[in-house]
């Protein structure tokens, strides 16, 4: 029994890790994605952002993700888009705080809860075709 994420988390992580962490800088232990790139446009790059980072939100939703969560993905991302009204610092502390990867969390961890048996399940039987493969 393999125990597969679902289509719109895989999703939601891949949009996420687009937005907040495709490039590393050279030199800097310091990954940025779109987000920061973008969301140097005053206005126009910010507002983009959000939109897209929407669509995570909205992917947790049709996973059925309760309402309280669904808030804590909205807060984050709003969080995000306020942030890039402060010339420079905003975009600076953009970089750090990383909306999108903290929304996927909050799937992540629902999802899994919601799951915990087949996980577990999963797990172990992975682990024991491990364990059976040493012993050759």
């Amino acid at each position: 029994m393999e125990v597969k994420a679902p289509k719109a988390l895989l999703k939601a992580q891949k949009l996420a890790n687009l937005l907040d962490t495709a490039i590393k800088l050279p030199f800097i232990p310091i990954r940025v994605g779109l987000d920061s790139i973008v969301g140097l446009i005053p206005g126009a790059g910010d507002a983009l952002m959000l939109i897209i980072s929407l669509r995570i939100v909205w992917l947790g939703k049709s996973l059925g993700m309760p309402k309280t969560l669904v808030a804590q993905m909205v807060k984050n991302s709003a969080i995000d888009f306020g942030l890039g009204f402060v010339p420079f610092i905003g975009d600076l502390i953009d970089v750090f705080y990383k909306a999108n990867q903290k929304n996927v969390r909050l799937m992540e961890r629902w999802w899994v809860s919601q799951n915990k048996e087949s996980v577990d399940a999963s797990t172990q039987q992975k682990l024991a075709q491990w364990e059976a493969g040493l012993d050759k």
